[in-house]
C-alpha cells in the first residue's frame, strides 16, 4: 500500500539497544571524526550490536582508559595531500589497540607510515564490487567472497605503508583493503557504515568482537540500572529542576531521574499558549501514571502578547525561547533550594556542538533552557546525552513508560508558532489546532500492515506509529473556493508527514490517496477558515521537517 515508506523502514532503521557509557569498567569503541558526513552511521552500527561507542573530534582525543577496545578512523572530506589536511597523533593507538581506518582513515595511515596517496586516476565514486583476497582475515569473518561496497574518494592508495598487505580489492582499486602485520592495525577504501556496502555491518562487527573482543553487552535494562545509580551518587538529596515538554526525551529522562532521586525532582510543565489542541491537559493526565512531580503553568496569554506583529521565523523562536526563560524561572525560582537543572540533551545534539568544525552556527534556542543554568546559578544534568532517539525510546519502553508516550512523534519547541508561517494569532491558532486534530487523529485511526517509527522490529498499528513525524501548516495564503453556491475565501492548509531515524535526514510519506482524502474532505468540511489542502512532498535536504 506504501511502498516507498516500507522499503525506507527495511534500508534504514535497525535495532538500537545501546546505552551511554556510566562506569569507567565499561568497553568501548572510541570513533575519531575527521568530518565525514556518515560518522555517526559507524556509531550506530556498533551500536546495534550494543556495542558501546564514543565519536570524538580528531583534534579532541580523550584519555585513552582502559575500557577503550578499539579505535577507528573516520572518512573526511578533505584529501591527506591538502596542506591544512587533518592530522592526528596516533602514537598512542597504533600498534598498542586495534585500529580500523575508513576512507580517509585508511589514506592518513598510508600517507603518514611509509605509503604513498596520489589523486587518482580511477576514481571511484558509488557502488563497488569488493573481492577479498584474504579470506582468513579477522575482519572479514563470515562476509562473501565478493560483495558490493559503497566507494567515495578521489584519491587512492598508490603504494601500502610499512609491512602492510592487501587484503581486498575491487576492479579499479587494488589497496581497497590492507592490514599491517604485526599488529591489529586495518584499512578500507570503501565506507563499510552505509547501507549500500550489503556486508558493511558484519564487518564493523567483527572488527568490535572479533578483533577488539567487545562482548556487546550493553543493554536497556543495564542502562537503566547503571544510570539510576549513577545519578544517586551524583545529585545525592540535592533538588532537581526539570522542564517537561511531553515529548520523549524529557519524559524519559525524568522517569530517570525520579527513579533516582524520587520528590526531589520538580518537573515544570508550560503552556505556552502554542501546544496542540487539548495537549496541555492531555499531557498531565498522561503523567499521572508515572508518579513525577509536575507542576503545570498556563502562561499563553504572555507567549501571545509577545508574538505579536511579529513575522520573520527566527525572531518569533527568539521570542518564545525569551519568554519561556522568563516563565520557568519564575516557577524555578518558587522551588527552594534547588542545586541542578536537567535537561533532556541526546547524542546527536552533543556531536553538533563538539563538531570537527566548531559549534552550530546557530543553535535553535527551543531546543535548551539556554541561559537559565548561568543565570540562577545551576549545575547541569544530562542523563540521556549519550543516546540516539530511537535509542531514548527503548530505554523508555524498559522503563514501563505509556506507548503513547514513548512513540508520540517529535514536536518543536516553539510549538504551533514555527507552524504558523507569519504572524501568530488566536484565530490562526484555532484553525490550525483543529486541522491538525484531524490530520493526526486520521493517522491514528488508519489501520496499516508497516514497520512500528519507533521499534522497526515491530509492526505498527496505525500510520501514526508507522511515521517518525506528522504536522500541519497553516499557510500565509488565501485562495478562492466554492462551498456550497458560495464562493469562499480562506486559508491552505499544508500536511507534512516524514519517515526517519534521528530527524537529521527525513523523507516524505507515500500516503495512501484514499486516506489523504478523507483528510482533505474532513479538514474543508470541519474545520471553519480552510478550503485548500496541499500534502508537502519535499524530503530533507534540502527541506526541513518544519517549515521554519
Amino acid at each position: 500500500m506504501i511502498a516507498s515508506l516500507i522499503k525506507f523502514r527495511q534500508t534504514k532503521d535497525k535495532i538500537l539497544n545501546f546505552a551511554p557509557k556510566l562506569s569507567s569498567m565499561q568497553e568501548s569503541i572510541l570513533i575519531l571524526d575527521f568530518g565525514s558526513q556518515v560518522t555517526q552511521l559507524i556509531g550506530r552500527r556498533l551500536r546495534e550490536l550494543n556495542v558501546y561507542c564514543e565519536i570524538h573530534p580528531y583534534n579532541k582525543i580523550p584519555e585513552l582508559t582502559p575500557d577503550i577496545k578499539g579505535v577507528i578512523l573516520s572518512g573526511s572530506p578533505s584529501s591527506v595531500r591538502d596542506e591544512k589536511a587533518p592530522f592526528v597523533d596516533l602514537s598512542n593507538i597504533k600498534g598498542k589497540l586495534p585500529l580500523l581506518g575508513i576512507c580517509y582513515g585508511s589514506q592518513f595511515m598510508a600517507h603518514h607510515f611509509g605509503g604513498e596517496v596520489n589523486g587518482s586516476i580511477a576514481r571511484e565514486y558509488g557502488r563497488a564490487n569488493l573481492t577479498i583476497t584474504d579470506e582468513s582475515c579477522p575482519l572479514f569473518a563470515g562476509v562473501s567472497k565478493t560483495s558490493q561496497v559503497w566507494m567515495s574518494h578521489g584519491d587512492t592508495i598508490a603504494r601500502l605503508p610499512e609491512r602492510a598487505r592487501v587484503i581486498a580489492s575491487t576492479e579499479d582499486v587494488e589497496n581497497a583493503a590492507y592490514k599491517i602485520d604485526g599488529e591489529e592495525t586495518y584499512a578500507v577504501q570503501f565506507h563499510p557504515e552505509v547501507f549500500h556496502t550489503t556486508e558493511g555491518s558484519k564487518m564493523i562487527g567483527n572488527f568490535a568482537m572479533n578483533v577488539c573482543g567487545c562482548k556487546g553487552d550493553w543493554t536497556p535494562d543495564s542502562f537503566i540500572e547503571t544510570t539510576v545509580e549513577s545519578l544517586k551518587k551524583q545529585l545525592g538529596d540535592d533538588k532537581v529542576i526539570l522542564g517537561l515538554s511531553g515529548g520523549v526525551d524529557s519524559t524519559v529522562a525524568a522517569v530517570l531521574l525520579n527513579k533516582a532521586i524520587g520528590s526531589n525532582l520538580h518537573c515544570i510543565f508550560v503552556d505556552n499558549g502554542l501546544l496542540r489542541k487539548n495537549e496541555f491537559e492531555d499531557v498531565l493526565d498522561s503523567y499521572k501514571d508515572l508518579g513525577l512531580n509536575v507542576i503545570g503553568v498556563n502562561a499563553g496569554k504572555l507567549f501571545l502578547d509577545k508574538l505579536v506583529g511579529v513575522t520573520d521565523p527566527e525572531l518569533k523562536r527568539k521570542a518564545i525561547g525569551t519568554t519561556f526563560i522568563e516563565v520557568f524561572e519564575m516557577e524555578a525560582k518558587k522551588i527552594k533550594g534547588a542545586d541542578w537543572l536537567a535537561q533532556g540533551t541526546i547524542y546527536p545534539d552533543v556531536i553538533e556542538s563538539v563538531s570537527v568544525n566548531g559549534p552550530s552556527c546557530k543553535i535553535k534556542s527551543h531546543h535548551n533552557v539556554g541561559g537559565l543554568p548561568e543565570k540562577m546559578n545551576l549545575k547541569i544534568v544530562e542523563p540521556l546525552r549519550s543516546l540516539f532517539k530511537d535509542e531514548v525510546r527503548r530505554v523508555g519502553r524498559a522503563l514501563g513508560i505509556k506507548k503513547e508516550l514513548i512513540g508520540r512523534h517529535p514536536f518543536p519547541g516553539p510549538s504551533l508558532g514555527i507552524r504558523i508561517l507569519g504572524e501568530v494569532s488566536e484565530e490562526k491558532l484555532r484553525i490550525l489546532r483543529d486541522a491538525d486534530d484531524v490530520f493526526i487523529s486520521g493517522l491514528r485511526n488508519w489501520k496499516c500492515e508497516l514497520p512500528s517509527a519507533s521499534y522497526p522490529n515491530e509492526m505498527a498499528d496505525n500510520l501514526y506509529d508507522a511515521i517518525w513525524q506528522a504536522g500541519t501548516m497553516l499557510l500565509p495564503v488565501k485562495s478562492v473556493g466554492v462551498m456550497g453556491d458560495e464562493r469562499s475565501y480562506e486559508y491552505t492548509i499544508a500536511l507534512r508527514a516524514v519517515i526517519s531515524t534521528d530527524g537529521m535526514t527525513a523523507d516524505w510519506v507515500h500516503l495512501p490517496y484514499e486516506f489523504m482524502a478523507k483528510v482533505s474532505n474532513d479538514i474543508i468540511n470541519k474545520v471553519k477558515g480552510v478550503n485548500r489542502v496541499c500534502y508537502d512532498i519535499s524530503s530533507k535536504p534540502p527541506a526541513t521537517i518544519e517549515w521554519e
